[in-house]
């Protein structure tokens, strides 16, 4: 599986290095209310509410593991 977060700073006001902290921060903060399995996933908001991305779980193939995890 892989974990993945897609943010578009371009959509961010201001402070771009706080606003990725916050999200960062209540993401992180709420992974507990999450199973993490493939097809999870959910839109990413900025302070003001509004979309700047999302995050999912997929599945990896076997093919595209990761050096070293062989």
């Amino acid at each position: 599986m892989k974990f993945v977060l897609e943010v578009d700073m371009d959509r961010f006001v201001d402070d771009a290095d706080k606003e990725l902290g916050r999200i960062l921060r209540f993401w992180g903060g709420n992974m507990e209310h999450y199973d993490l399995k493939p097809g999870d996933g959910s839109m990413v908001n900025n302070s003001e509410y509004q979309p700047v991305g999302e995050w999912r779980i997929v599945e990896v193939p076997e093919t595209s593991a990761a050096p070293g995890r062989e």
